[in-house]
């Protein structure tokens, strides 16, 4: 088992392990506990009802966070022609041309998000085993592979705070949705935005209990988990 300092210990102190929390007050709890000097990131792990080894079990989608990661999102975009003006003044960081792919290629990822156009798919497909394990491969499922109309829009959502989830092999889903310096009301709204798309991103195959528990922890902060009911009727206030 590891050994945990004792800034950690006295900050699981504040958390009763057997209870579950409504979601107000996880998020203040969240942020007390916060144990890092920097800004720690604010992060949700969802254990979901599903068998990911079924394909119809899958769980992948994106959310846009309503105020955001409260960190600069690095965007390169794989586009030719008249695209390449419309992804620069969108605001894609790097362009993925012949020299960027060759730069990937030899182990560059220096980025955070991926677009691509279909017709550029072809020389993208290179970097799959680099930009896979990475979960940087642009992909139609996670609206990353889009038409050059819609290349503004998703530079603007990734820029916003786009996330992707995905479920993983074990069954969870781990997302962060913010920083520990947000106030407690805009956690609570990413919080209740992830938990939404969650939602609606159920597989019709799913049976019994879809989400099964629910846990929000700040970075080397412990876990707190909250109530699987309350956290799936949590509303955006205005």
């Amino acid at each position: 088992m590891a050994k945990h300092g004792k800034k950690y210990l006295d900050a699981l102190k504040k958390v009763d392990e057997a209870r579950a929390y409504e979601p107000k007050e996880a998020v203040g709890l969240v942020k007390e506990t916060s144990i890092t000097k920097f800004d720690g990131t604010v992060e949700v792990h969802i254990r979901l009802g599903v068998d990911p080894r079924h394909a119809d079990q899958q769980v992948r989608d994106v959310v846009v966070l309503p105020h955001g990661l409260g960190k600069i999102v690095r965007i390169i975009a794989f586009v030719q022609g008249p695209a390449v003006t419309i992804a620069r003044e969108a605001g894609a960081d790097y362009i993925g041309d012949d020299e960027m792919i060759a730069k990937i290629q030899g182990g560059w990822t220096d980025f955070d998000v991926a677009i691509a156009t279909p017709d550029m798919m072809g020389k993208v497909g290179r970097l799959g085993r680099i930009l896979g394990p990475r979960g940087l491969m642009p992909n139609p499922k996670a609206g990353t592979v889009v038409p050059v109309e819609d290349i503004v829009r998703v530079i603007n959502e990734s820029k916003a705070g786009r996330v992707e989830f995905r479920v993983d092999k074990t069954s969870n889903l781990h997302v962060p949705i913010g920083k520990v310096s947000f106030d407690a009301k805009k956690i609570f709204e990413n919080f209740a935005a992830l938990m939404e798309a969650v939602k609606k991103a159920r597989p019709a195959a799913t049976k019994g209990i879809y989400i099964k528990r629910v846990t929000i922890t700040s970075t080397m902060g412990p876990g707190i988990r909250v109530d699987p009911i309350q956290a799936q009727s949590m509303v955006v206030t205005e």
